[in-house]
């Protein structure tokens, strides 16, 4: 019972998956302002608000690890994609795309178009960055990595085709001293996208070096997934230990045929790392991946859908081969009529994922593109998916580790203070779901689906889901990295 605090909301009855990695157990959540006061028989405490999660499982709020989520956040700060499948905190800034520090006056060049569309949602430093977020008052929490390829736009200009002068990496190095200041958990990289290929080994290595004195982590898209993926996480590896920092390899996969199963190589390749260092990794559910347009992955997929095209919009979620059939082109000839633009490649192997997703510290991360025109389905089915097709449907691992993979693992990994899990002083962020019914909607054909089974979502104390949709509460906060 309650003493001394009478709760403004009890979530009774539920199976409360603590996000801790262990089984679930009935319990009833008090909760006072933004945060959980108690845990366990509350049938004889008053409060305002019941919710009755008898049958259902209460977990805390998902944290999706890898997000292009930066600009979405304030263009619509509902965040539906995102609530809509349990969701209450996305990591920003991933593959080395941010929208602050950008000094540059002009339009968000390459890349970062992919996230931000214009000016009005870059910033010349982190802080200003984090008040337009606060300004759109976003339904979800937020946490931003700092981009070393925006950071290598700003010392380097146009010449990115080489390495960094050691004027260049101070300057770096200073934006990004003071991005840690102003709040950001860290530095990722996107060292396969040619802003940030030209980029050697000891040029990241300095960067990440300044993460040491403020307790940031070291995020990236590797230089390369497919045929050379065992030499890129040794080199990531190599960063990390290095400049002494946690690394975290996003979305992790073995590209191309002829790299299926290889996953059973770099996993072990990361285990022997474990002895000595911090790793960690995260995997969207899904047998394609998406970006922009480019030779290497049209080649390698073995179907590609086109997400986006700025010559010719009307060809969005069509198939690249039928759009090359009727254009009388190679599909790389019509890739060129297309450029700029986005598209889904199906290139992984279903073994590989499973054995990724349950392998030892790896979260879940939807690396969804908000701005995409036909955007793959995990920009809103990643986490849904995860519990009813991985878990209930596979059983490939407990319904408590997946829950684990996105919330407590998660919130360890990234040092996010008092996020995921379900304690006493924690924060109240919250979902609710129906273990027998829950599961991703959104398609290839038809990505943006609500997924089925999210009752009820929680951020910072109050209901922001429910009843299959948006309350318009819109209580999401800033999280800012606690340096050491």
């Amino acid at each position: 019972m309650l003493k001394d605090i009478i709760p403004d909301h009890i979530i009774r009855n539920g199976l409360v998956i603590d996000g801790s990695g262990t089984a679930g157990v009935k319990a009833d959540i008090a909760i006072a302002g933004d945060r959980i006061v108690a845990i366990g028989d509350l049938a004889h405490s008053d409060t305002a608000h019941v919710t009755d999660a008898d049958g259902l499982v209460v977990a805390p709020g998902f944290i999706d690890v890898h997000t292009h989520d930066d600009a979405a956040l304030i263009i619509r700060p509902d965040m539906e994609a995102k609530l809509s499948q349990g969701v209450t905190t996305v990591i920003c800034g991933n593959c080395g795309i941010s929208g602050a520090p950008y000094d540059l006056n002009r339009e968000p060049p390459g890349l970062l178009r992919l996230v931000f569309k214009s000016e009005e949602f870059v910033a010349p430093d982190l802080a200003s960055y984090m008040a337009k977020v606060d300004a759109a008052q976003p339904s979800v929490n937020s946490a931003f990595l700092t981009g070393h390829t925006t950071l290598r736009m700003n010392a380097m200009g146009e010449d990115l085709d080489r390495a960094a002068t050691p004027d260049e990496i101070d300057y770096m190095k200073a934006q990004l001293a003071q991005a840690l200041r102003d709040g950001s958990i860290g530095l990722s990289t996107g060292l396969f996208y040619d802003p940030a290929h030209a980029a050697p080994t000891e040029e990241v290595v300095a960067l990440a070096s300044v993460l040491a004195d403020y307790n940031g982590i070291y995020t990236t898209h590797m230089r390369d997934e497919a045929d050379h993926v065992i030499e890129s996480v040794e080199e990531s590896l190599q960063i990390g230990a290095r400049a002494n920092v946690p690394v975290v390899i996003s979305h992790h996969k073995c590209q191309g045929k002829q790299n299926f199963g290889r996953s059973i190589e770099t996993l072990k390749i990361m285990a022997a790392a474990r002895k000595t260092q911090s790793v960690a990794l995260d995997i969207y559910p899904y047998e394609a991946c998406s970006t922009v347009l480019n030779k290497t992955n049209v080649m390698g997929a073995l179907r590609t859908i086109v997400t986006w095209s700025d010559p010719h919009p009307e060809m969005s979620g069509r198939d690249l081969d039928d759009i090359a059939d009727e254009l009388g082109l190679s599909p790389l000839e019509a890739m060129e009529k297309l450029m700029p633009g986005g598209a889904i490649y199906f290139m992984m192997d279903e073994a590989d994922i499973d054995r990724i997703m349950t392998s030892e510290n790896a979260m879940i991360g939807s690396d969804g593109l908000p701005e995409d025109a036909h955007p793959h389905p995990r920009l809103w089915g990643t986490f849904p998916r995860v519990l009813g097709h991985y878990v209930r449907e596979k059983q490939l691992m407990p319904l408590y580790d997946a829950v684990h993979r996105m919330t407590g693992l998660s919130a360890g990994n990234f040092m996010l203070k008092d996020r995921g899990l379900i304690m006493p002083g924690y924060y109240a962020d919250i979902t609710i779901f129906d273990p027998d019914t829950v599961i991703d909607k959104a398609t290839y054909e038809k990505p943006k689906q609500y997924a089925s089974g999210i009752e009820v979502v929680i951020v910072n104390g109050q209901i922001a889901w429910q009843n299959g949709s948006a309350s318009g509460a819109r209580a999401g906060k800033v999280l800012k990295r606690t340096i050491a």
